[in-house]
């Protein structure tokens, strides 16, 4: 095998056999296969594609490059995946809401990627938290707590581990091949019982458009579902933020503010439930999707998902009065200041992207590989699609580590935002269910 060989099949159009792909994938995961190649790789399939049998054969391969988990609990093993977004903080809440309802969760999840924020950034703002646990931990937790977000140990999809830090700084995000092989590579890993996804769709999202979501939406469930995990995909509006924050720290203040019952978001809990009743009812612990959503609705509004929460975030080396104290515990920037809007009118549309591109500017993301992120920064009390402003009226607050860094943001999301005389009507939440 010669990773030349492989790169200038996909090169020209063709798809190469599962063997090739399988030693591609080996070759990522034991450095056979060199950063540039990799690169060269990813761009290809970016540009030209792989067939129906080739992305599942590289699903497989990146799956098999690392161990596969089996499971023995009283309740099934569920987890739920984004396709990416902006303030997009859903599986924070989702998680623990899923053990109080009787399921498993161990949520292997990813860092920033291009413009979208990382489950496991977000969680790594809080003090002390490591999510890079080895296998034997993992199951631990998940035994006695129901749920752990962590990192991909070493030795799950090791493959998808390597290609997903160089797609990020190549520009090769976008490849559905790769989106698909990436996400469903580490969740088949898991020994899941049944998954649900949510494919994002607008402004905010990597799919642009309806078509081009639920174009990927249906290639991940036949993906999942042909390799035996039981799954349903559902595409929702990413046109403005799911959260009212973006930015590691304050994503993790909005979710704690909304698990203990001190702010409300209809938007993300809606999200929330929505994912949550599909994934009981798929999993089997709920008899349909309706009655799945009310346990889901439970478990936030009653406490036990933020005692879940609390619960795991001490069993991943955080503060173990985290839930009682997170407002002292989270860090904050040195310099908080509004954006005020420049004239009257409506919030017509936001750009979603670009203030993503915002918060990676002010050092919420990575531009490079090596990029530390600062936990603190970001964007906060975010107007909503159709609300009125004025040049009284803040479009959000920026929260950087100097001045500048403010200043420059603030041009970037004035921006991103259309203000018109009137907004148009509110997208529907879920704009398809697939599986």
């Amino acid at each position: 095998m010669d990773a030349r060989a492989i790169i200038a099949k996909v090169r020209t159009g063709e798809t190469p056999g599962e063997a090739e792909l399988q030693w591609f994938a080996e070759g990522l995961s034991d450095g056979g296969v060199s950063d540039a190649q990799a690169g060269a790789f990813a761009m290809a399939v970016l540009l030209n594609g792989l067939s129906e049998p080739g992305r599942v054969a590289l699903t497989k391969s990146m799956r098999d490059s690392g161990d596969v988990l089996g499971w023995d609990l009283p309740g099934p093993v569920l987890d739920k995946h984004s396709t990416g977004g902006v303030g997009d903080c859903v599986s924070l809440l989702l998680a623990p809401a899923l053990a109080a309802a009787g399921a498993y969760v161990p949520m292997i999840s990813g860092r920033g990627l291009g413009h979208t924020g990382g489950t496991l950034d977000k969680l790594e703002a809080i003090p002390g938290l490591n999510t890079q646990v080895d296998t034997a931990r993992l199951r631990r937790i998940v035994e006695s707590t129901g749920c752990a977000i962590v990192s991909a140990s070493a030795r799950i999809a090791p493959a998808d581990k390597r290609l997903y830090a160089i797609r990020d700084v190549t520009a090769t995000v976008e490849s559905v091949d790769l989106i698909t092989a990436s996400i469903l590579s580490k969740k088949l890993a898991a020994g899941l019982d049944a998954l649900v996804l949510d494919v994002k769709c607008g402004s905010g999202a990597f799919m642009k458009t309806p078509e081009e979501a639920i174009a990927l939406a249906d290639v991940l469930v036949r993906t999942a579902n042909g390799a035996g995990c039981p799954t349903r995909a559902l595409v929702t509006d990413m046109n403005q933020p799911c959260a009212q924050t973006l930015g590691n720290a304050l994503e993790v203040m909005e979710v704690m503010a909304l698990l203990t019952g001190d702010a409300v978001n209809p938007l993300l809990t809606d999200l929330t439930i929505a994912l949550g009743g599909e994934l009981l009812a798929l999993g089997g612990v709920a008899a349909d999707t309706t009655t799945g959503q009310a346990a889901i609705t439970d478990a936030l509004e009653s406490g036990a998902a933020a005692e879940r929460f609390g619960r795991m975030i001490s069993d991943l080396g955080g503060p173990g009065d985290f839930v009682e104290h997170w407002r002292d515990r989270l860090p904050a920037a040195p310099v908080v200041v509004d954006v005020m809007a420049q004239e009257a009118g409506r919030l017509a549309a936001i750009d979603g992207e670009a203030l993503g591109q915002v918060v990676v500017h002010l050092g919420g993301g990575r531009l490079r590989q090596e990029d530390r992120i600062d936990p603190a920064v970001g964007l906060s009390h975010m107007l909503r699609l159709g609300e009125a402003v004025d040049a009284h009226v803040p479009l959000c607050r920026i929260h950087a580590k100097s001045m500048s860094d403010a200043e420059q943001a603030a041009l970037a999301v004035r921006a991103a935002c259309t203000i018109a005389e009137a907004a148009p009507a509110p997208a529907p939440l879920v704009l398809r269910r697939l599986g």
